[in-house]
């Protein structure tokens, strides 16, 4: 069993940096400029993270040559990923989820600049149990992306 109140802890700095940024920029600009914006309030607050961090998914154990990129790798354990739209949908918490399950990062956080308040959705994988949760501990990885 994961330990959410540990992990809301070690992300408090990165939920605070993307805080930071939504209040400098304001709501409405497109997702690149909240991208940079981040990569700089990260540097500012002397966050480890990797942009664009590209990843090779596996099929069977072997790597393959399809990649896709992270928007933000932060602490070597932390997806953070940015939108700027009218609204989170099913098929953004999907996307992250099979970041997830892919990356089996300690935390993924979903973003959304574009409303006049900053939507900001944290997830925890536990790797005992190959479960994504969220806040309150239930398993919501059935919900959004169906048993595998």
């Amino acid at each position: 069993m994961i330990n959410i109140e540990k992990l809301k802890e070690f992300s408090y700095d990165v939920v605070g940096a993307l805080i930071s940024v939504k209040s400098e920029l304001g709501p409405g600009l497109n997702e690149k400029i909240y991208q940079e914006g981040l990569a700089m309030e990260l540097t500012f607050q002397n966050i480890e993270f990797e942009r664009e961090k590209l990843v090779h998914p596996t099929y069977r154990g072997t790597p393959m040559e399809s990649t896709f990129f992270l928007d933000f790798f932060c602490k070597k354990s932390i997806i953070v990923e940015l939108k700027a739209v009218s609204a989170l949908t099913k098929e953004h918490r999907a996307q992250l989820f099979n970041y997830m399950r892919i990356v089996e990062p300690k935390i993924g956080i979903l973003v959304n600049f574009a409303p006049s308040f900053t939507e900001i959705e944290r997830y925890y994988y536990d790797p005992n149990s190959l479960e994504i949760v969220n806040s309150e501990g239930n398993n919501i990885q059935e919900r959004h992306m169906g048993t595998h």
